[in-house]
């Protein structure tokens, strides 16, 4: 038997993202289709990740669509980093807190009735998660690895994490000048979860002072010794670039909130006020913090993002 024998016939593919957004989607999802249209293969867009497919919110992609989304952020679909096919919110028990159901049958109606046996989903750990549990279902699944925190096991490198270093390393060196000009310690805070891949790559390129990751448990007085050093030795300022999961030696990451909605409910965050905070009561240097944020997701993808984004 040969080997075209035993492959599926795939004439209509759907293309979803998930999770948080990420610079370079469009410029995957471009990619994507037009290789697939080009192959006369007919391609769906799910809107909004797995919410899309639950609702049944599918859409055709054609040639038109494509047009000028490369250098765009964001994601032509939306995206949605809440719903779970496999543990979907359907309500709420007595006690307030979410009721659960697996809603996953409903999904693969909703692929069966639009004629979708193939799927192209882009996004992190929860959303290839859920894709594995469908390809268990007979769906065949081409999982794309999609994360600005660069996390993502058995990937040297993941698009978006390229422009998220960008623009922190720009950002580094704006809170630097002005850092400058008022002999200010200035802590600035990056996304990056449990790895610290983003706060190293922005600190280095910008010269920072003291750069705490979440794999290496910092010492609080170590930090205040380089912050009053510098001081000492007339440095106008002192630029320190934290992990939003970094934590001192024996203690625990700081969580902003928690989400019982979300698959992934713990929200980091805090750890910038904190330090900086620290540094002024302990080092006696005035000190401020900056929490950079959504901005590392957004806008314009750099070109190496883009080419990577293409050639996955």
């Amino acid at each position: 038997m040969s080997l075209a024998s035993t492959c599926p016939v795939v004439r209509r593919i759907g293309i979803l993202t998930g999770g948080g957004d990420c610079p370079g989607l469009n410029a995957v999802i471009r990619a994507v289709a037009t290789d697939a249209l080009t192959c006369g293969i007919e391609v769906v867009g799910i809107e909004d990740g797995w919410l899309g497919l639950i609702e049944n919110r599918l859409r055709p992609i054609v040639d038109r669509d494509l047009y000028g989304i490369l250098d765009e952020g964001g994601t032509i679909l939306g995206s949605n980093n809440k719903s779970n096919p496999f543990k979907f919110v359907v309500g709420k028990k007595a006690d307030g807190t979410p009721r659960h159901a697996d809603v996953s049958e409903q999904c693969l109606k909703h692929l069966r009735d639009a004629g979708v046996n193939a799927m192209v989903v882009i996004g992190g750990d929860g959303t290839l998660t859920s894709a594995a549990y469908f390809a268990k279902r007979g769906v065949y699944v081409v999982g794309v690895p999609k994360t600005i925190d660069n996390d993502i096991v058995g990937s040297e490198i993941t698009f978006g994490f390229q422009t998220a270093v960008a623009t922190a390393t720009d950002s580094c060196d704006r809170v630097r000048t002005t850092a400058d000009s008022h002999h200010r310690a200035m802590v600035v805070e990056v996304m990056g979860r449990n790895a610290g891949w983003i706060a190293l790559h922005a600190g280095v390129a910008s010269g920072a002072d003291v750069i705490l990751l979440p794999e290496i448990p910092f010492s609080l007085k170590s930090v205040y010794e380089k912050v009053k050093e510098r001081n000492a030795r007339g440095k106008r300022s002192s630029l320190l670039v934290v992990s939003e999961g970094a934590k001192p030696a024996g203690g625990e990451q700081i969580v902003a909130r928690v989400d019982p909605t979300s698959p992934d409910p713990i929200r980091l965050g805090g750890i910038g006020k904190w330090l900086s905070d620290k540094i002024e009561d302990e080092a006696g240097v005035e000190a401020r913090y900056c929490v950079l944020g959504h901005i590392q997701r957004g806008g314009t993808p750099v070109a190496a993002d883009r080419v990577l984004s293409t050639l996955l």
